[in-house]
Parts: structure tokens; C-alpha cells; sequence
């Protein structure tokens, strides 16, 4: 049986791009992040802090910054440490994140996330909770590596 040579270009083309992107989500690193969030909210709530992110041996200066709604009240400060995966370099974790499924209590005041941002990172996050709000949870926020 003769494959036709346009097919035959066709297949070649779609197996060489299949290729290059395992190749390049193969290329991908992973760094940490450490941070503190501030919440406040009385039924429409803000979120600010700051940390680091540790990638490739260099530590980068992180904003935070997040508006939640919904029946909310309350201030809390959490402190998060966890994992960013899926980044080629550290202006990779600037963007929008929100969560992957769910979050979940480990603990008393603890908390677990993962959460992803439209280039793809994904952030692996714990989290020890101080203070009280209710919808305390972490659904959204928005990173900027300085």
C-alpha cells in the first residue's frame, strides 16, 4: 500500500510538533515560594502581602494581592510555603491564579492548595492560618514577581 506524500508530510509534521512540546514541558523547573497574606473582608473582602520566590538559586521579592465576595467577615493572616512547578523562568509565576479542585483543612488553622495561573505554574501551597474569618480559604490571588 503507497501513502500518498502530502499525508506522509502531515504525519511527519504532527509527530515532530507532539516532539517539541514534551521536549519543551520536559525543560520546565520548579522553584518554592514563601509568603504571608492579609484578609479582611465584611461580606466583600480584600487580600495583600508580600514574600520570596526561591528559583535557580536567586531569591525574587513577590507581591500578592486578591478581592473575594460572598458571605465573608472577618481578618486572618496566613503564612503559605510551598512548591512552584511548571515554570521556565521566574517571571513565569506573575499572573492570575486560581484553584485546581479544592483546598483543605490539614489542621487546626492549616491549610493545603494548588493552584494555577494562566502560563501554566502551578503553585503547591500549605498554609498555618492566625485570627478568624470566615470563607477563609484561599481561592484566588494574584502574584508579581518584582
Amino acid at each position: 500500500m503507497m501513502i500518498s506524500p502530502r499525508i506522509r508530510a502531515a504525519a511527519v509534521a504532527v509527530i515532530a510538533a507532539g516532539a517539541v512540546g514534551l521536549a519543551s514541558a520536559a525543560h520546565a523547573d520548579s522553584g518554592t515560594i514563601r509568603f504571608s497574606v492579609f484578609k479582611a473582608a465584611f461580606f466583600v473582602g480584600g487580600s495583600g502581602g508580600e514574600g520570596t520566590l526561591t528559583f535557580k538559586g536567586r531569591r525574587y521579592p513577590v507581591s500578592i494581592a486578591g478581592v473575594s465576595g460572598g458571605l465573608a467577615f472577618g481578618a486572618s493572616k496566613t503564612y503559605f510555603q510551598g512548591t512552584v512547578r511548571n515554570i521556565r523562568r521566574a517571571s513565569d509565576v506573575t499572573g492570575a491564579y486560581a484553584a485546581v479542585g479544592g483546598g483543605g483543612a490539614v489542621g487546626r488553622g492549616a491549610q493545603m492548595i494548588v493552584m494555577t495561573n494562566e502560563k501554566g505554574a502551578r503553585l503547591e501551597l500549605s498554609g498555618r492560618q492566625v485570627g478568624l474569618q470566615v470563607n477563609a480559604d484561599l481561592s484566588g490571588l494574584a502574584i508579581t514577581v518584582k
